[in-house]
């Protein structure tokens, strides 16, 4: 899918510094741009990729600021997500300001928690993601994407819409009350811990690989939270339904997984070797796009998120 057109779109847009370009021309160099184009890279680039890549795999690594871009609109999500479920507004401007044109966010309002813990669970998340935004556009500079349209209203009834969770005629809102809020979470905190970890061998800097692998485990911290509080509250069908849609979204194996099997509390979602799986950026887009086809925007992101790696699997 990354075709030659796309290519030189990373090169041009990825990041805005000479450094990252050479790095991006020196990967798709090993087999030449005409290669890049039909897809077909050296042994060198394929080393990098992930074994579950989807597109991405088929064709050269993306930048280390694509990557981190990529990484940098998903934690917009998050955070405007969980900073209007605990304090009630967004984040501040000059933290949402980059490349692109900068899009608003629709819905989001202060969850009436009742349960003391949950309230705070949720505002310790709130802060964690707070701080990935601003590492993520710290460690990008100037080559920080804005962030995009974001829609956290309607695209949550068209998700539960598609699980199963309520009938084509009625709403679902994440801020209505504690169990929605933390479906809601559930929805997007098991995304981003396999969304960092197919990114992981995309990433040729080792500072930006350990400063991806110490978010990827603070997000796998946040979803054992989220997974546990729903277990906890008996909400097993529902996390299910929400499980076997994101399956059936991003077109993968059944690696996807529920909050309970056989009876038993399954807080860890890993393969039988207990590691974690991953999605590549595709197939993550596939999920918050809430798209099983190739395209450009959707569900989440109503325009598309910003930055080179914008299409899903």
């Amino acid at each position: 899918m990354f075709g030659k057109k796309l290519v030189v779109d990373m090169i041009d847009r990825s990041s805005q510094n000479q450094t990252d370009r050479r790095r991006f021309l020196r990967a798709a160099g090993a087999a030449g741009m005409g290669a890049v184009g039909a897809g077909v890279v050296g042994t060198s680039v394929m080393g990098a990729l992930s074994a579950s890549a989807d597109s991405v795999g088929t064709a050269a690594a993306p930048s280390d600021g694509a990557v981190l871009n990529f990484a940098l609109n998903l934690e917009y999500l998050e955070a405007e997500f969980y900073s209007y479920a605990v304090h009630g507004h967004g984040l501040a401007d000059k933290l949402t300001s980059g490349l692109q044109t900068r899009g608003g966010v629709v819905g989001g309002k202060k969850v009436p928690f009742k349960t003391k813990r949950i309230a705070q669970y949720a505002a310790e998340i709130a802060g964690d993601e707070l701080a990935h935004v601003k590492f993520l556009r710290s460690a990008l500079g100037k080559s920080a994407v804005s962030r995009p349209k974001i829609d956290i209203k309607n695209s949550f009834t068209a998700a539960a819409r598609a699980a199963g969770l309520i009938s084509s005629s009625q709403t679902f809102d994440p801020f209505a009350n504690e169990d929605n809020f933390l479906l809601g979470a559930f929805l997007f905190e098991d995304v981003g811990v396999t969304a960092y970890k197919g990114a992981a061998p995309l990433i040729d800097n080792k500072a930006y690989l350990e400063a991806a692998a110490g978010i990827l485990a603070v997000e796998a911290y946040h979803a054992a939270t989220i997974r546990t509080s729903l277990y906890e509250k008996g909400l097993y069908q529902a996390a299910g339904k929400i499980s076997m849609a994101r399956d059936a979204l991003d077109g993968g194996k059944d690696g996807d997984q529920g909050i309970r099997w056989k009876g038993m509390a399954n807080i860890v979602p890993a393969a039988p070797s207990g590691i974690a799986y991953s999605r590549s950026p595709g197939k993550v887009l596939n999920v918050v796009y809430l798209n099983t086809k190739s395209v450009k925007k959707g569900g989440f992101f109503p325009n598309g998120v910003h930055g080179a790696v914008n299409t899903s699997a």
